[in-house]
């Protein structure tokens, strides 16, 4: 089946449309076939803290193929090698994580543009431009089409933010809850007074500015409260932590009444 040239999902986005958006972490294409299929907008394949390498990843896309998720992934760092190799596999959507100030985040978008307006290497071989087959036809779009958001988890980030949302090209912000709070001292605890205040400075500083803003949901209530608040993509399932939780909660309703 012919792969995508355009990027539904962040044309959605810049309408101002909500999407949903699900974690592939389990590094199987099975499973990013089935939240593919599931009808979820988004899949990030999550290459930063999942286990694939990049021909891990293709096996993720190719699983995705032929459904109306747009693919996206998490990259391992703000590496611009990396990144050349995310995008040529067949990516839409890129999430850099730590990113901590302007020149940073710069680095960033420039990796995912053909010069002259970025750094990425010119190829037609790979699987984003169809192996050769009309590379042309994605390589005059890729610039335009691929959405980019960096990741906001330091202090620093967000006391760099408004630099950071002035740099051009750069489409969203993501907020990492996990490592924000642990950067701030409390150990995975994104609950704490002082770190819902700096989530709420990010929170204010986005939704004032020209781009989106993501995160994650740590149920369906908590997905509602942030849509509402003006959050445009919510990572609101993964297929490792969900499929964790669903089976704690069967073995906990077996042993209610069959355990020991």
């Amino acid at each position: 089946m012919k792969m995508i040239n355009t990027n539904s999902a962040k044309k959605k986005l810049k309408e101002g449309k909500k999407l949903s958006g699900a974690w592939a972490q389990a590094g199987s294409n099975i499973t990013a076939e089935i939240l593919a299929d599931s009808g979820f907008d988004v899949v990030m394949v999550d290459m930063e803290h999942g286990p694939g390498d990049i021909p891990t990843l293709i096996s993720q896309l190719q699983g995705m193929q032929g459904s109306d998720a747009v693919p996206f992934c998490r990259a391992p760092w703000n590496d611009f090698v990396q990144i050349k190799r995310i995008l040529d596999a067949g990516v839409y959507g890129l999430l850099v994580p730590y990113i901590n100030t302007k020149e940073e985040a710069i680095q960033a978008v420039a990796a995912t543009k053909y010069p002259t307006e970025g750094i990425r290497g010119v190829a037609g071989s790979p699987r984003a431009p169809h192996y050769g087959n009309n590379a042309g036809d994605y390589m005059k779009k890729a610039n335009d089409e691929i959405f980019v958001m960096v990741a906001i988890e330091t202090p620093e980030a967000v006391a760099h933010l408004d630099d950071i949302l002035s740099v051009e090209g750069l489409d969203g912000i993501f907020i990492g809850p996990m490592d924000l709070a642990t950067s701030m001292g409390h150990f995975i605890n994104p609950g704490a007074p002082e770190v819902q205040a700096a989530i709420k400075t990010v929170e204010d500083k986005v939704f004032k500015s020209d781009k989106i803003l993501a995160t994650v949901a740590g149920s369906w209530e908590d997905a509602q409260k942030k849509y509402e608040k003006g959050y445009s993509l919510l990572m609101l399932m993964s297929d490792t932590v969900t499929l964790g939780q669903t089976a704690r909660k069967t073995v906990e309703n077996f042993k209610k009444i069959y355990g020991e």
